[in-house]
């Protein structure tokens, strides 16, 4: 599918130039009467028409909804949009950690939640830690590494995707014993869909207790309505 929500030229016109809701309205006419595989993305100007769609349309897999002011013209490489998206909080597990691609300190700290049958399950990851925390964090979390009869680190093999590619995915494994808060828009099957952020550490929480029970479930909509 196609999906426009804006329009920089027309034929020989340029309209970069020229304020949002004009290149708005000239997208909306050249597609009229348009038909699968093309669509036009939905508008208002109806905060409450916006605040049902926001609630709605997650559950078609959208992240949220986006405002742009209608009387700027297009800025290229400047990010004049507010994206709204759903902010959630959720406790989960430390199930081990990635090296930083510099070779030194926590690239990455990977987290968990138990399922229905009890088993922990990786869900995501938390990044964006400074040089100063990603070095650290390898001291604080030194307790909780697993290793072998040797006393070295056991490692684990994360999950490939299209965007690992060669990657380096493999882990260096903790004991499921410390909970994290972390910051969350949506879930996407039995994962985060993006990137957590950490919020603070919960030694008040027992690890068993971080179930998916404790995430928003959000009600399946289709996404051929909200593009009708």
């Amino acid at each position: 599918m196609f999906i426009a929500f804006d329009l920089l030229a027309e034929g020989e016109d340029l309209l970069q130039d020229i304020p949002f809701r004009e290149r708005r309205e000239r997208l909306e006419r050249m597609l009229t009467g348009a038909a699968h595989p093309l669509h036009l993305t939905r508008t208002t100007e109806d905060r409450d028409v916006a605040v049902g769609w926001l609630a709605e349309f997650e559950g078609a897999g959208l992240d949220g909804v986006v405002a742009k002011p209608l009387d700027q013209p297009y800025a290229p490489g400047k990010r004049t949009l507010i994206k709204i998206k759903h902010a959630r909080t959720a406790d989960v597990v430390a199930l081990g950690y990635r090296i930083h691609k510099s070779g030194s300190g926590v690239g990455s700290l990977l987290v968990g939640l138990y399922d229905s049958d009890g088993e922990l399950r990786q869900v995501g990851g938390v990044a964006a830690w400074s040089d100063k925390r990603r070095q650290e964090l390898v001291d604080e979390l030194a307790g909780l590494v697993e290793r072998d009869e040797d006393g070295a680190a056991v490692t684990g093999a994360g999950e490939r995707s299209r965007f690992t590619g060669s990657k380096d995915v493999s882990f260096v494994r903790l004991r499921p014993e410390s909970v994290l808060e972390v910051r969350y828009d949506q879930l996407e099957g039995a994962r985060f869909r993006h990137t957590v952020q950490f919020e603070r550490w919960r030694p008040d929480r027992e690890a068993r207790s971080c179930t998916y029970e404790q995430l928003d479930t959000v009600a399946g909509y289709d996404l051929a309505n909200v593009l009708a």
